[in-house]
Formats: C-alpha cells, sequence, structure tokens
C-alpha cells in the first residue's frame, strides 16, 4: 500500500517582519516629543536674548547713560608780577617789557562709567576784550568716574596791559580785571558701541589785587557743546 505523501503547511511569514500600529503610534509620539522640546528651547533661548536685550537698553539709559565731563577751575595764582612806581599814579603799575605769569589749577571731572579722551586743552587771558596770553595743556585721559587735574601756566604780556587806556580806572580801584577762557574737547567711548564727543568751555572773571598780587575773587561760567 503506497503511503500518501504527508502534506505539510507552509510556514507563515514571521509577523515581526509587518509594521504594526503601535510601532507607528510610538514613532509619531517620539517625533512629537522631539518637537516639543525643540520648540521650547527656541522660545526658552528667545526670551534668554529678549531679557538680556532689555537689560541692556535699560542699562544704557540708566546706569550706563552718558553725562557731560565737568571742568572746574580750582583755583588761580599769580606767580609772577613786576611792578614799577610812576608819576600821577599812587599803585604801582605791571613793568613795561615784563611778563606777568599765571598758574591755573584745572580739574576735568569725568562722571561716566567709560574713560574722557580729550585733546589740546587751550586757554586764553583777556584783558578788557584783548588776548593777552595763551596757554596749551597736552591731551590726556580722565578715568571711569575720576577727576584729572591739571596745572596750566600763563604768560601774560604786560605791554598789552599797560598801553591799554582803561588800565588807569583799575589802578585807581587797585584791582585787575581779567577773564579766562578754557576750552576742552574730546570723546567718550562706551562699551565699543556708543561713543559721543563732547566739547567743555569754561569761562571766568578773575581780579587780581595789584598790591598783594594775589587772587582777590573769580567766577566761572560752565557750558557743554554736543
Amino acid at each position: 500500500m503506497v503511503e500518501r505523501e504527508q502534506v505539510r503547511p507552509l510556514a507563515l511569514e514571521s509577523d515581526d517582519r509587518l509594521p504594526s500600529s503601535d510601532d507607528d503610534e510610538t514613532a509619531l509620539n517620539k517625533k512629537r516629543f522631539h518637537q516639543r522640546r525643540c520648540f521650547k528651547y527656541c522660545v526658552c533661548i528667545s526670551t534668554l536674548f529678549l531679557i538680556l536685550a532689555i537689560t541692556i537698553i535699560i542699562l544704557i539709559f540708566t546706569v550706563f547713560k552718558i553725562k557731560d565731563p565737568i571742568i572746574r577751575m580750582n583755583g588761580v595764582t599769580v606767580v609772577k608780577l613786576d611792578l614799577i612806581n610812576t608819576s600821577g599814579t599812587t599803585l604801582p603799575i605791571p613793568k613795561p617789557g615784563s611778563n606777568m605769569t599765571i598758574r591755573a589749577d584745572v580739574s576735568v571731572k569725568n562722571p561716566n562709567y567709560a574713560s574722557f579722551r580729550y585733546a589740546n586743552t587751550t586757554t586764553t587771558i583777556s584783558y578788557r576784550g584783548t588776548v593777552v596770553g595763551e596757554a596749551r595743556g597736552p591731551p590726556g585721559k580722565s578715568k571711569a568716574r575720576r577727576t584729572m587735574r591739571m596745572n596750566v601756566t600763563i604768560d601774560i604780556i604786560t605791554d598789552k596791559i599797560v598801553s591799554h587806556p582803561g588800565l588807569q580806572d583799575d589802578i585807581s580801584t587797585g584791582l585787575l580785571a581779567m577773564n579766562s577762557f578754557t576750552s576742552v574737547g574730546g570723546r567718550i567711548k562706551l562699551l565699543n558701541m556708543i561713543k559721543k564727543h563732547v566739547v567743555v568751555k569754561m569761562n571766568c572773571t578773575i581780579t587780581v589785587n595789584i598790591t598783594s598780587q594775589a587772587i582777590q575773587d573769580q567766577k566761572c561760567t560752565k557750558k557743554v557743546k554736543l
């Protein structure tokens, strides 16, 4: 009797080869998770940049706001003044052909959080509208929130004073009134971004006592030009 050949069923393909709905859902959830995380990172970074920008703007308009430098005449001293007695006057007058030397103590205060660099300073002395002396100071730098002091020596040509017709009126009072003008021009640079050019000017009225050769009075006014 011939045995029938036993028929065996074909093995079904493994279920692992076919994508399931659970795998699709897991992949979709991972994608959504990464998207949400990237979105949170972007929001956090944008918020930090916004806070930083707002902080910088507030500091620029408050703490780092550029203020005008302050120039001040601390004192004026007569170093040299040669006098002679002449007929017709009760008080001596400046000796013709000689020079009168005045030393001015000038300070530049920088109230900013950045240094103030200035060019050559110029100081002139005038008598009744006529310039009788001039001096120039070297350039320098006033550090942040510091005060820079300088001594300016000015030689005054007394011949211009003696030849002035108004000298007799001053001699009769014993006082010699002169005007000084000081100009300081420079630049303030903050955070390598903000630059401000400033010119500080100061006018002073100086009254010299001819007998004691001392400064009896001085009054100054300041002006800042941007």
